[in-house]
């Protein structure tokens, strides 16, 4: 009897020793379940959080370099808006950036122009925006153009020369290759005219070459003044 007392006593022992293994065992398995559910959720926020600053940088306004570009000239709008396109299509611009990035280039005065647009406008587009400063500010018409572009005549450099006829080149439409020509060396000076002519080019890249190699030409054959020079004096050149 005693026997089995003892028995019985040792497998409470055993029970209460088991008991609280097992206690101990699952509050490891809490804790540790806990420490994974948490690590798991850090893991998920970074990734979230790196997802969300990917997507934000996404759609973060690119940052321009600060370029040298010039204020919008009155006088030449066509040739500012192109300039400000080559811009844009280097620096991948959006369309929803243009109008604010072109303003940047205005002056005061100019600006007022701008907030006039937009008091009229529901919404002032890129494409708006050229259309109605073109239509402002460009005030001469294309028989203008043309009425300069035949009046120009060589005052200084062929560089200026060619530059000038440039300009007022692209304003004029609908004027045949062979007229351009023409036109282009009516408006050289008389000694270069005949030079050229004798050449007959047939497009204005070849008539731009031509025309710079001939001025080339005429001033190297200028012979300089005979002087004669004496302790710093000048004197007329004996004749025989």
């Amino acid at each position: 009897m005693d026997g089995m007392e003892a028995e019985m006593n040792g497998m409470d022992a055993n029970m209460e020793e088991l008991k609280t293994n097992l206690n101990t065992l699952l509050q490891e398995m809490v804790t540790n379940g806990q420490r994974a559910v948490n690590e798991t959720h850090d893991e998920n926020k970074r990734n979230v959080n790196h997802d969300f600053i990917n997507y934000n940088i996404g759609f973060k306004i690119h940052h321009l370099p600060k370029i040298d570009m010039r204020k919008f000239d009155v006088k030449d709008p066509e040739t500012w808006i192109l300039q400000m396109e080559n811009f844009f299509d280097l620096h991948d611009v959006k369309n929803t950036q243009k109008v604010h990035i072109a303003t940047l280039y205005l002056e005061p005065n100019q600006f007022v122009w701008y907030q006039w647009l937009c008091s009229r406008k529901q919404i002032v587009t890129w494409e708006i925006f050229m259309e109605e400063m073109i239509g402002h500010y460009e005030v001469t018409k294309s028989n203008t153009f043309f009425s300069q572009l035949i009046n120009l005549k060589q005052k200084g450099s062929m560089r200026e020369q060619i530059e000038d006829f440039q300009k007022l080149n692209i304003r004029v439409k609908d004027i045949p290759e062979e007229h351009r020509i023409d036109v282009f060396i009516g408006t050289l000076k008389d000694n270069i005219q005949h030079e050229v002519r004798l050449w007959e080019p047939h497009s204005l890249e070849k008539l731009f070459r031509l025309a710079r190699k001939m001025k080339r030409k005429i001033m190297e054959t200028r012979k300089p003044t005979t002087h004669n020079y004496k302790d710093g004096s000048i004197f007329a050149p004996i004749l025989p």
